[in-house]
């Protein structure tokens, strides 16, 4: 629908904050946009409008075009306010200084496509904790890896065993968190589940899915975004349900 809609909490119905003016790549248009954000310091949404290769902002009514020219995918903020980009094609993440859109500074990948340490193949959504270590969903890689700050390359934490459906293993991750325990949830998308891994373990555990694909309770069909809220209840973009799906998890 290409749009942002904002649904408050026990409400009927969304309201759309930003697009709802159909495809198109006018300033107050979105197309196909894979990822957003709320940015902290003035509470305007941070938008990745892939099909319009840029990243825009919206602010009471008003857009503003932040970084043009970028197959952006996912997007992420740090405590000091930087903004970070996954780069579908050019197999990268870059970090830019909120103000200041130029290049960029790589902080994971850069190197090509690839599958090697210092490499990524498709970067989807990202993650940036308190050290500013950034976590990339490595899609085609089948694999999560974290890049440290000012890292050459990354190491890997979750998959990378081919793709599959075992506990070692993902399929086209996509939506990724990590908590304050360190422990990396990631949206399985391939395999409709999303998994709980522990940074050094061989192997994550299904949270929530791993049924097949479907719409009853305990399925999901074509998981995608991923995010927690304060109480700890964990929501998930279940893309092919065409639904928001909330569930308790133990921490």
């Amino acid at each position: 629908n290409d749009r942002i809609v904002e649904w408050k909490w026990d409400a009927k119905k969304g309201q759309t904050v930003a697009g709802g003016n159909r495809e198109g790549s006018r300033i107050n248009q979105l197309n196909s946009p894979t990822d957003m954000l709320v940015s902290p310091q003035n509470h305007s949404i941070i938008i990745a409008d892939r099909g319009n290769r840029r990243v825009i902002r919206w602010f009471n009514h008003s857009q503003q075009i932040l970084i043009e020219n970028i197959d952006c995918y996912g997007l992420a903020m740090d405590k000091k306010g930087f903004l970070y980009v996954s780069d579908h094609g050019k197999n990268d993440v870059r970090r830019w200084k909120m103000g200041e859109y130029n290049e960029g500074d790589i902080v994971a990948g850069g190197n090509g496509n690839g599958n090697q340490l210092n490499q990524l193949n498709c970067p989807t959504f990202i993650f940036v904790d308190e050290d500013q270590s950034v976590y990339v969903s490595d899609y085609n890689n089948h694999r999560v890896m974290k890049w440290r700050k000012d890292a050459k390359e990354g190491t890997i934490v979750a998959g990378a065993n081919g793709e599959g459906g075992n506990l070692n293993q993902l399929y086209h991750p996509q939506g990724i968190i990590v908590d304050d325990g360190g422990q990396i949830y990631v949206a399985d998308s391939g395999n409709h589940r999303a998994m709980r891994w522990c940074e050094g373990k061989e192997e994550g555990e299904t949270i929530v899915g791993g049924n097949g694909p479907g719409n009853q309770s305990n399925q999901l069909n074509g998981t995608n975004g991923l995010t927690f809220d304060d109480e700890g209840n964990l929501y998930i973009a279940d893309s092919w349900n065409s639904r928001i799906a909330k569930f308790e998890i133990i921490l």
